[in-house]
């Protein structure tokens, strides 16, 4: 595993790139002051410092839950993030939404692809975040790009989460074997652990039409699980209660 982690690497060494610092200051300084529910906390990888958000869960809890947020947004997104990483404290989860790499707003999907490297040292100052607070079970919840990154980052480091909850996750459709690297569906094939894959019936195409490839490469996952919400779109408009719902049930199961 680790050979491999490596030989991705140097697939990506000539293509590196660094998120967009100034793009991801500029989130923080738009929404620190607007937190409602939680704390601004400043994690690091490296020299690099990247905004966090803790929330306390409403009952003495040792289960901690890490929010990843889908491309170019932020750890306080109004759609899908904001509802987790509120909503799962009542229902007895720590949560921490973290800053993932970013790029310009007019970046496309497929540009991310050199930034995946960079998404495991995240991830693993989130989950000892979570360690430090007394957090003993942890487990992720990630949406769109966020899912993605989070899936590369359990097929290829060593996690603490038991288990993967994957929110309107595409499977990419590409030639380009760096972007097949990365994709969602090379990343399933190495994932033991429980993984709830949830959409909507009006998801985008790249997350309904991947349904197949996505159960396919999870078919060695003995507790992996696809669930379809109805009437739900990729941003869960309107469907917040029953996305929590249903996150919330399959933790218990």
């Amino acid at each position: 595993m680790k050979s491999r982690f490596v030989y991705i690497l140097l697939l990506f060494s000539s293509l590196l790139q660094a998120s967009d610092f100034a793009k991801e200051q500029r989130w923080a300084d738009e929404i620190v002051d607007s937190i409602m529910d939680g704390e601004a906390v400043w994690l690091t990888t490296g020299d690099h410092e990247f905004l966090s958000i803790y929330t306390e869960a409403e009952d003495e809890s040792t289960q901690g839950m890490i929010v990843v947020h889908g491309t170019g947004v932020h750890p306080n997104w109004d759609q899908v993030v904001r509802p987790l990483r509120v909503g799962m404290t009542e229902k007895g989860w720590h949560t921490l939404s973290v800053q993932m790499p970013v790029l310009q707003n007019d970046a496309e999907y497929r540009e991310y692809t050199p930034l995946y490297p960079q998404i495991p040292a995240r991830l693993q100052a989130a989950e000892q975040y979570l360690l430090d607070q007394g957090v003993t079970e942890i487990v992720i919840a990630a949406h769109s790009q966020g899912a993605t990154m989070a899936a590369y980052y359990l097929a290829h480091q060593p996690s603490r989460a038991k288990a993967f909850i994957a929110i309107g996750m595409p499977a990419q459709h590409s030639d380009d074997p760096k972007a097949i690297a990365v994709s969602a569906a090379t990343s399933l094939r190495s994932i033991r652990i429980p993984v709830l894959d949830l959409y909507g019936s009006a998801d985008l195409p790249s997350v309904s039409e991947s349904v197949g490839i996505r159960k396919s490469a999870s078919i060695r996952n003995a507790a992996y699980v696809q669930q379809e919400i109805a009437g739900a779109d990729h941003f869960f408009e309107g469907k917040d209660e029953p996305l929590l719902e249903m996150v919330n049930r399959w933790l218990i199961y």
